[in-house]
């Protein structure tokens, strides 16, 4: 049975309405591309309008966004009062077993709190616990007076610090976060700065941000009683690898994060503030600290050996024994062949005495593709002092009786 041919004008109108449908739907999606989110091609799609990621041995920035604006920290701002706690630490200035009294100022902090009350005694250590875990505001002032004397004197002293870390968009009013004073701002490279300066030098830090439940003991003239730390840090239970850091939240900062997390020898460090909501701060962390594990991969020279002794000219001894002054750690966030990289000592064959214990000498020079990517300073384990008299009189026996 023959088929009948169309209709040339059904044809011609159909022909139109596909037509009219490819430009409506053309329309339609680049409509939508002005709505959803837009970004370079590999980088991460986040909500947040302030983030950072940083890797931690060296300091670099991978991804940044409205990084230098300035905003309020919420709680975020602890991270500097723990900072200067585990300095003090460090100089022995305090002890984690020193027992702290709560004043009347400290138990009067609102926001999030392990209610102190005046005149409770807790260790150095809990507190640390009460401050990273619970986030408590009265435990910071307790920590900062203890410190300090006031309040005032150790934000005076979070100032300086800042200061000297390099934090040009920063600067303090408290030590907890809970004032809504437009003076007392930072932005996500701050907070990313001082995150690493804490975990650069005070990794033991994670053995606190890590915990993600544990009772401590009030102690008071109305008695005894348990209270239950809680972590506010969703990702230490969602994301591989993350043991910290820091949460905050107000009406005026929304939702801040600095997260931190480790896989296979490298730190990163995430940040996250004024995110709309709690749900979005945790998923943009993650986001973040995900592309940062992609991007990343680590060098470590685990076989330097030993420099050969340098010979000394003049000296009281003929040779100096030498070191390297510190490892070789390289970042590369390209996917470079670190089979390719070579390394040269650069050293004089004769220096003059007098030396100085630690006194460079040379370098040990790394070089990827012909391009140097970093070195190391060798330096004299021990001084060396000038030949004296009786050192030239010792050679001068020494080589007759040869």
């Amino acid at each position: 049975m023959e088929k009948k041919l169309q209709n040339p004008k059904r044809r011609d109108t159909v022909a139109k309405i596909f037509r009219a449908g490819a430009v409506w739907l053309l329309a339609f999606w680049i409509g939508m591309g002005r709505l959803l989110p837009v970004c370079a091609e590999g980088e991460p799609v986040i909500q947040t309008p302030h983030a950072v990621i940083m890797e931690v041995s060296t300091g670099q920035i991978l991804y940044e966004k409205g990084a230098q604006d300035k905003i309020h920290p919420a709680s975020v701002t602890k991270v500097m009062t723990m900072l200067l706690i585990f300095e003090a630490l460090e100089e022995g200035k305090i002890a984690l077993s020193d027992e702290v009294t709560t004043s009347a100022h400290a138990r009067s902090m609102g926001g999030s709190q392990v209610f102190l009350e005046e005149g409770e005694k807790q260790t150095v250590e809990t507190l640390i616990k009460c401050i990273v875990i619970a986030s408590g505001n009265d435990a910071a002032v307790t920590m900062a007076e203890y410190l300090a004397g006031t309040e005032q004197a150790f934000v005076d002293r979070m100032n300086q610090e800042a200061k000297r870390l390099g934090m040009e968009n920063t600067h303090f009013v408290d030590c907890c976060g809970l004032t809504d004073s437009a003076n007392h701002y930072t932005s996500a490279e701050d907070v990313a700065l001082m995150s690493r300066e804490l975990l650069y030098r005070f990794p033991q830090v994670t053995q606190y941000s890590d915990i993600w439940m544990e009772d401590i003991t009030h102690v008071t003239a109305k008695g005894s009683s348990t209270f239950t730390l809680t972590n506010t840090n969703k990702l230490l239970r969602s994301f591989d690898g993350c043991d910290g850091l820091k949460t905050g939240s107000t009406s005026l900062a929304k939702y801040c994060l600095s997260a931190t997390a480790q896989r296979n020898g490298i730190r990163l460090i995430g940040v996250v503030m004024t995110a709309p909501d709690t749900k979005t701060r945790f998923a943009d962390a993650g986001t973040l600290l995900n592309y940062g594990f992609s991007k990343c991969s680590i060098y470590e020279d685990e076989d330097m050996g030993e420099p050969s002794p340098v010979k000394v000219k003049g000296g009281a001894q003929d040779y100096a024994p030498l070191a390297y002054e510190s490892g070789f750690r390289y970042l590369s966030t390209t996917g470079e062949d670190f089979s390719k990289i070579e390394k040269t000592l650069e050293l004089e064959e004769e220096i003059g005495a007098p030396l100085a214990a630690g006194e460079q000498v040379g370098a040990l020079v790394y070089t990827l593709d012909g391009k140097e990517i970093g070195r190391v300073a060798v330096v004299t384990e021990s001084e060396v002092e000038k030949a004296g008299y009786l050192d030239c009189l010792d050679r001068v026996i020494g080589r007759w009786m040869v």
